[in-house]
């Protein structure tokens, strides 16, 4: 019994987040379909774009399957996630596409899987359920582009070159134009994030990386088709979930397909600062992460970061 609260504190977040070890020219990367069934194309082109990169892409069993609009059953999913992080000689993982699904292979993964084999595992949208995984689990993951982000961008895209770095184990330094509703600040705590309804939805469970004890959380949030009063309630359950009041600071990226004006604010910006502004803390707004975002910047989760909200720029620095 012992032992199991033991386990079960360092899991809650008690431990230090581990970064997976650097990737080498050589090293295999599983592409798998953890949420809606993909393309084949753009599977296919994700993994030419991986042999650029010097990397030896391998395509799980069931990545290019469907079923009632996943890819493959939620049986098959979690294994390809299981064989993926469990075989010693995959050394990254990558997912093929997001959409919707992920939740459903995460409760047929054990928390401790994502201990036991520390890997980068990458990916936006409906990945983020697997990040929060990872990060509640004590590991780092990376938010960022999958098979047809790496794909369209080409090899010398800026991005891409990012992320590169991110996996040879060079954390990046970001720094953007200020945004009029900023409010400015400086902060350093642990970042998590990625989407809002993926992320919410995950409350109170053992996967949710907001469970995660630290000395500071840093969050950043994207989200795409969610109406503006539909991401005012999820903001108010951070609220009462008293997340908010414990932020050291926050990044707001890009939010798409959402109808505006509503409710008598001009866009999304506008409605999330008239709630934001209430917290003494740095606030980014516009940060380029998330859905349709021209550049979808690598955010490595559960890293800690030193965030500057200033006049003129916001700088984003993340600390090893």
């Amino acid at each position: 019994m012992l032992l199991y609260i033991i386990m079960a504190l360092a899991l809650r977040g008690q431990c230090q987040v581990v970064m997976p070890q650097v990737l080498k020219a050589g090293d295999t990367i599983a592409v798998v379909s953890p949420s809606s069934a993909p393309d084949s194309m753009t599977v296919a082109k994700g993994c030419m774009a991986l042999r650029e990169w010097g990397y030896v892409p391998i395509v799980a069993p069931h990545a290019l399957k469907e079923y009632h609009g996943f890819a493959g059953t939620a049986d098959e999913r979690a294994a390809d996630m299981l064989w993926a992080l469990q075989d010693s000689t995959v050394k990254a993982v990558i997912s093929s596409r997001g959409g919707d699904g992920a939740v459903q292979v995460l409760q047929r993964i054990p928390l401790q899987e994502f201990a036991n084999h520390p890997k980068w595992v990458i990916g936006f949208s409906d990945v983020t359920a697997l990040h929060s995984a990872e990060v509640a689990a004590g590991v780092m993951s990376i938010h960022g582009s999958m098979c047809d982000g790496i794909a369209a961008r080409g090899e010398r895209d800026s991005v891409n070159a990012i992320m590169q770095r991110i996996l040879q184990g060079q954390l990046p330094v970001y720094q953007v134009p200020a945004h009029p509703l900023n409010q400015q600040g400086e902060a350093s705590g642990i970042l998590v994030g990625g989407n809002l309804s993926v992320f919410c939805g995950l409350a109170g469970s053992d996967y949710d990386f907001l469970n995660r004890v630290d000395d500071g959380l840093i969050l950043f949030m994207e989200d795409t088709n969610e109406s503006m009063s539909k991401v005012d309630r999820m903001l108010h359950l951070l609220e009462i979930r008293g997340i908010l009041p414990k932020l050291k600071g926050m990044i707001v990226g890009h939010f798409s397909k959402y109808k505006s004006p509503e409710n008598g604010f001009a866009d999304m910006y506008e409605m999330l600062h008239e709630y934001l502004q209430h917290y003494h803390i740095p606030v980014c707004y516009d940060f380029p992460v998330g859905h349709h975002s021209r550049y979808n910047f690598p955010m490595v989760e559960g890293c800690r970061v030193h965030l500057s909200v200033g006049q003129s720029a916001t700088r984003i620095e993340f600390v090893k």
